[in-house]
């Protein structure tokens, strides 16, 4: 999976690794082994990031590069 996104996001967003994991109550090692893929991101972590960064799930693992997260009319 292409998390390359985690990264240009988090320091867009000019966040650290360390503040990026208390926000997803893990450690920086943690956080840091999803950014580099050597360890899969749960779907509640990304959801979790997601919803912080206000995007859809699919621009954070590159399925789009469309940032918006998709409107609620479209989900039910």
């Amino acid at each position: 999976m292409n998390l390359s996104r985690l990264k240009e996001i988090r320091e867009d967003n000019d966040l650290l690794q360390k503040d990026v994991a208390k926000i997803l109550n893990i450690s920086q090692v943690q956080y840091s082994r999803y950014e580099t893929g050597l360890r899969l991101i749960p779907i509640d972590k990304l959801s979790i990031l997601a919803d912080y960064y206000k995007v859809s799930v699919d621009y954070l693992i590159c399925r789009t590069d469309y940032k918006k997260t998709y409107p609620k009319s479209i989900l039910k």
